[in-house]
C-alpha cells in the first residue's frame, strides 16, 4: 500500500505528526430524489451522516439498528477510516452539524444553527453568505489538537451538487464528477442538473448563485478552509466533493478579498477515485488557479474474507468520510493493507 500524487503518479505522502480529524456532516434534500445516490440505507439516506458520525466516533451507530450501506450492501467507507484510527489515532475526532436531521448521539458535536439544505431541483435556499461567513469563523478560531488538520465529508447525493456547483460557477466540468454507484444514473442527475441550472442566470452574484445549487458542506468548508490554511495545513479528505470545495474557495476568494494559501493545503482521496474511468478528479483540479498538492492511496480489498467488501475494487462506493484521506494517514504510520483489512473486518465481526 502507497501513496502517490495525482498529477505525477510518483511516491508521495501526508505530513508527518498526529493529524485531527473532523467530519463535515450535512444533509442537501436533493438526496430523497429516488434513484440519484446510494449513499445509504433505501428511504433512509439522511441518516447516513449521522450514522458515519456516530460510527467513526464510538464504532457503533445509535440512531439506527445498522451501519449505512448501498442496496447491494456495500458498507460505508467510514469503515475504513474507523479502522486506521483503531490502528493510529487520530488526535480528535470532531463532527460538524451542517444541517444534520438527526443530531448523532455519542461524538464531539459543533453546532453552527445551520439546516439541512433543500433539492436544488428546486432551489437549494441556502444563505451561502452566511453558511460561508460561518465557515471562515470557524476556521479562525478552530484550536489545533494534533500537528495538521484532516477535513472530511459525509453528504449524500453530494457528487451531483458538486457537479451543478462547479457548473453555476462557470466551469465546463458536467463529467468529471464521481458517483457512489458503478455505474451512475446519469438521466436521474442530469435532470437534476437541468432543473437546478434553470433556476440561475448570469446576473446572480456568485454567492446567490450558490445559494440556489450547492450544498452547505461545500460551502462551509471553502470558507473554513481560506482561514484554517493560513494558520496549519489542511487536508481535504475526499474525492470530487473536495476537489468542488477547492473551486468554490479558488472562485470566492475574490468575493472576499483574501489569497488562498495553497501550499498549506492537500487533497487526498482513494486511488477507486483518481483511477476511476468514469470521473477525472484531476481534470477538475486542473482548473484552479494554481497547482495543488493532491494525493491518493492504493487500497485493496482483494483478500477480504467478507465477499461483500470486494465491491469497493469493482468501483462500488468509492470513497468518503475521509477514507483516502486516512488511508494516506495509515501509511505515514506504516500501517499496512493487511493491517488495515483485519481491522475493518474485526468491525463488521464485532457489529
Amino acid at each position: 500500500m502507497k501513496t502517490y500524487n495525482i498529477f505525477t503518479n510518483e511516491i508521495d505522502s501526508l505530513p508527518d505528526g498526529k493529524a485531527d480529524f473532523l467530519l463535515a456532516a450535512s444533509v442537501t434534500k436533493t438526496c430523497e430524489i429516488e434513484g440519484i445516490t446510494q449513499a445509504g440505507i433505501p428511504g433512509k439516506i439522511p441518516l447516513t451522516p449521522t450514522l458515519d458520525a456516530e460510527f467513526i466516533s464510538t464504532g457503533r451507530v445509535y440512531s439506527m439498528g445498522e451501519l449505512a450501506e448501498t442496496p447491494k450492501g456495500v458498507p460505508t467507507p467510514a469503515l475504513i477510516t474507523k479502522a486506521v484510527h483503531d490502528l493510529s489515532a487520530f488526535s480528535t475526532i470532531e463532527i460538524l452539524d451542517l444541517g444534520l436531521e438527526v443530531k448523532p448521539q455519542y461524538t464531539q458535536l459543533h453546532n453552527f444553527d445551520i439546516l439541512p439544505s433543500n433539492s436544488i431541483a428546486e432551489n437549494a435556499n441556502i444563505d451561502a453568505k452566511e453558511v460561508f461567513a460561518k465557515g471562515m469563523e470557524f476556521g479562525k478560531s478552530y484550536e489545533l489538537k494534533g500537528s495538521y488538520l484532516i477535513l472530511a465529508e459525509s453528504t449524500p447525493s453530494g457528487t451531483t451538487t458538486a457537479t451543478a456547483t462547479a457548473l453555476s460557477l462557470g466551469y465546463d466540468l458536467k463529467n468529471d464528477f464521481s458517483s457512489s454507484f458503478l455505474n451512475s444514473p446519469e438521466t436521474i442527475k442530469n435532470e437534476t442538473l437541468k432543473k437546478a441550472l434553470s433556476l440561475i442566470n448570469d446576473d446572480m452574484s456568485n454567492f446567490e448563485k450558490l445559494g440556489v445549487v450547492s450544498d452547505n458542506m461545500l460551502l462551509f468548508c471553502a470558507g473554513f478552509l481560506l482561514e484554517a490554511s493560513r494558520r496549519f495545513h489542511v487536508v481535504l479528505a475526499g474525492g470530487t466533493q473536495m476537489a468542488a470545495c477547492l473551486l468554490v474557495a479558488d472562485k470566492l476568494k475574490e468575493d472576499v478579498l483574501m489569497r488562498i494559501k495553497h501550499d498549506n493545503i492537500t487533497l487526498a482521496t482513494t486511488a477507486w477515485v483518481a483511477k476511476d474511468e468514469n470521473s477525472n478528479i484531476q481534470n477538475i483540479l486542473s482548473k484552479l488557479s494554481y497547482t495543488p498538492h493532491a494525493i491518493y492511496t492504493d487500497f485493496s480489498f482483494a483478500d477480504a474474507e467478507i465477499p461483500v467488501l470486494k465491491k469497493y475494487d469493482e468501483g462500488e462506493a468509492k470513497e468518503g468520510v475521509g477514507a483516502g484521506a486516512a488511508l494516506a494517514y495509515a501509511v505515514v504510520n506504516k500501517k499496512t493493507n493487511e493491517e488495515i483489512l483485519k481491522s475493518i473486518e474485526l468491525l463488521i465481526y464485532s457489529m
